[in-house]
């Protein structure tokens, strides 16, 4: 990958980080940029961060804070830190973007 494109194609092949259930892909300051293609379960707990996730490919409902949504490929789903979220009912071939940022405990 280059220093300014990150094709979701090689994304893809980059091995999860030991105990994470994504891949890295960058990180500058506080903004860090992971890939995710969850399959059959969504096991995420809360994170300590504001985060963005921006549909690759799939479908399904995604679930944050108590609310379901439908969501498809090239929408982005917005999770405030500490809210309970998760992909559900997802296609086989759901893959995300996560953007993690900003101070643990979220912005104002």
């Amino acid at each position: 990958m280059s220093s300014f494109v990150f094709p979701a194609a090689e994304a893809a092949a980059t091995p999860n980080e030991p105990g994470r259930l994504s891949a890295h892909i960058l990180t500058r300051g506080t903004f860090e940029a992971r890939y995710y293609a969850p399959r059959g379960t969504d096991p995420q707990v809360p994170h300590t961060r504001d985060e963005a996730y921006v549909v690759i490919s799939g479908q399904g409902t995604f679930l944050c804070d108590g609310q379901r949504a439908p969501f498809a490929p090239g929408d982005m789903l917005w999770v405030p830190a500490g809210a309970e979220h998760r992909f559900e009912a997802f296609s086989d071939d759901l893959a995300v973007w996560v953007i993690f940022y900003g101070p643990e405990g979220g912005e104002s």
